[in-house]
């Protein structure tokens, strides 16, 4: 018989007023079943997880991403699907790396949360979760998907666009793999197709130390240079349009070369939520190219990031890990 394991690891949904603000609560397990009780038969049996300690959304980490997916490893034979109680704020982020320490998946797993507590009047918990536990008994899904107000994204490909709006999320360069409406509708042609096994990729160090930046109008080449006197393994830059940046700056592209030399793997995203990084198309991004940036082809920049710090953390070489970047390992990018 089917049966789903909810993991909580805290956010909206689950939390409780307090008198500095909404605040992770622990006691959720007893609301389900009493929220839940009137559907008992018409939904997947279940069994209950939560975190410990409980998380803010906002205050995960690296070693978060896997300890989430440990714990799916852990019970993969014993279930047949996951959900996965966030906070939407990194939830991109962590759909995203568990689509990436979860390879090949011949299961469910399905992210989901809330913009209003569960405990809240006018809450869309209530709505989030009972989808997500109806598509957690499909067959037809084998990927990391993120579920939020009747879509259902591919979690590598899913955005936060909205913090006062129930429609948060969006999946800006793949079409929802679902709707959830009066019918649910499920994509087949967009589903992710299953890999020969199911490969799961935990590493022991959780953090590969990457750094995001976003470029604007005036950024130095200072800045530049006291990002990469960290030495961080990777960068992950987000750029104008399809890949440009200040390159008429000879230092500011002389400091990605230096990044390039001291071994930093920089990888190339863009601020349009809608976009295709082609450094070969503009001479503002050609420098890029030739200063050997890498393109995030259409990649999302949680995505980008939760990707390069995977392969990182997982030890790949530098050649290694250029090369998959610019692959699909998981539906995360359309290869050019």
């Amino acid at each position: 018989m089917k049966k789903t394991l909810i993991l909580y690891t805290g956010g909206t949904l689950g939390m409780r007023r307090s008198e500095s603000g909404y605040i992770p609560d622990a006691d959720l397990e007893g609301a389900l079943e009493r929220l839940l009780q009137d559907a008992i038969g018409q939904l997947p049996s279940y069994d209950f997880q939560a975190l410990d300690p409980l998380l803010d959304s906002a205050n995960m980490q690296p070693r978060d991403w896997y300890r989430i997916a440990t714990l799916i490893r852990d019970n993969y034979s014993q279930y047949s699907s996951f959900v996965v109680l966030h906070g939407t704020d990194t939830m991109a982020y962590t759909a995203s790396a568990l689509s990436f320490a979860l390879q090949g998946l011949a299961k469910p797993v399905l992210v989901t949360g809330s913009q209003i507590p569960l405990r809240e009047m006018r809450s869309d918990a209530y709505n989030n979760l009972i989808a997500a536990l109806l598509l957690s008994g499909s067959d037809e899904i084998k990927e990391i998907c993120l579920y939020f107000n009747g879509k259902l994204l591919r979690g590598n490909r899913a955005v936060k666009v909205s913090s006062g709006s129930l429609d948060a999320f969006t999946s800006p360069n793949y079409p929802c793999l679902g709707e959830v409406g009066i019918q649910i509708n499920i994509d087949r042609n967009a589903l992710l197709e299953p890999g020969d096994a199911t490969q799961f990729q935990i590493p022991e160090s959780a953090d590969g130390d990457v750094v995001l930046i976003k470029l604007f109008p005036g950024i130095s080449s200072l800045f530049l240079s006291k990002v990469i006197e960290h030495r961080p393994r990777g960068l992950v830059i987000e750029t104008y349009g399809t890949g440009n940046a200040p390159t008429d700056d000879c230092a500011f592209t002389s400091q990605l070369e230096k990044a390039t030399e001291l071994g930093i793997i920089c990888v190339a995203v863009s601020q349009c939520l809608e976009n295709v990084v082609d450094l070969g198309k503009y001479a503002a991004g050609s420098a890029l190219l030739r200063a050997g940036v890498i393109g995030g082809l259409d990649m999302t920049s949680e995505a980008c990031f939760a990707k390069l710090n995977h392969l990182l953390a997982m030890g790949y070489p530098t050649d290694k890990i250029k090369e998959l970047m610019e692959t699909s390992l998981c539906g995360e990018c359309t290869p050019s």
